[in-house]
């Protein structure tokens, strides 16, 4: 039997806890976005784990195991390609819905430790396990790539810039960047002047498109296929080898290739402000 007194205690206790969480501050309350926010840091952190346990640690007791390590490095890369697509979702559903005050501080978090933190990371652990790679200058590519995150995700929690329009290349879009570098297996000047390139585009002034619309459609398809490249090539798929260098070559012409459409863009602008000024002075 259950005793009145105290079945009406866990009632009250229960009623109390209501009241609590009705009047819980707002800037305590975890949205949808937020949530996926966090699914984003978590991958993050995974794709550390991945390539400290797949690949770091064998390779520091001496395996040979090379199929265990790719199998690693694609996980960790594909959790960092998750991370981006919960990147891309938190956003669109904060502007559908709602986000906590606290949404915005989540997000450069969360960012940070998915694209400062884990692309750099996989520098550094390819720097200690590549043949031809120097471990103290890859520890240094890496830690520019850390910097490069934390000054642009700082800049733009500073900067207000037009609508549409990101200011230096978007995290998300560097890391991948710089992993795909990474997986192409160039030698280790080429790799680390690319690294150090795209850091530098991080932190410039070239404008990006924010990916909305047809444009974040497009990018979801291609982290998919992107996450079916790695998945081939983990698997030792035939052709799976040469299917990933091809998606890593894209990735990094892609990068390359916007800053020129936009410099272009800018000088065209330019050109065009200078011809209407010219002729508003012709009598």
């Amino acid at each position: 039997m259950i005793d009145p007194d105290t079945q009406a205690g866990w009632a009250a206790e229960a009623e109390e806890e209501e009241d609590d969480a009705e009047d819980m501050p707002l800037s305590m309350r975890l949205s949808i976005a937020d949530t996926l926010t966090l699914g984003n840091a978590t991958c993050g952190f995974m794709a550390v784990y991945f390539s400290t346990t797949g690949i770091l640690i064998p390779h520091l007791q001496g395996s040979e195991e090379s199929g265990m390590a790719r199998h690693s490095a694609a996980t960790a890369v594909i959790l960092m390609l998750c991370a981006a697509v919960f990147d891309l979702f938190d956003g669109l559903v904060a502007r559908k819905l709602r986000s906590s005050p606290m949404g915005a501080e989540l997000d450069n978090l969360s960012d940070l430790i998915s694209f400062g933190l884990a692309p750099a990371y996989f520098v550094l652990v390819y720097g200690m396990v590549a043949d031809d790679a120097h471990q103290r200058v890859s520890a240094l590519a890496a830690v520019v790539v850390l910097l490069a995150v934390v000054l642009r995700l700082a800049r733009f929690s500073c900067v207000t810039l037009k609508d549409g329009m990101f200011q230096g290349m978007p995290s998300p879009f560097g890391a991948l960047t710089v992993v795909s570098i990474v997986l192409l297996e160039l030698p280790f000047v080429p790799t680390l002047l690319a690294i150090i390139g795209v850091a530098w585009l991080m932190v410039s002034r070239v404008e990006y498109p924010k990916p909305r619309g047809v444009l974040a459609v497009a990018m979801l398809g291609w982290i998919v296929a992107a996450m079916g490249l790695l998945a081939a090539w983990a698997f030792d798929a035939p052709g799976g080898q040469l299917l990933l260098q091809t998606g890593c070559a894209l990735q990094v012409v892609t990068g390359a290739v916007i800053p020129l459409f936009a410099t272009a863009r800018r000088v065209n602008t330019f050109r065009d402000n200078r011809r209407e000024a010219r002729a508003a002075q012709l009598p």
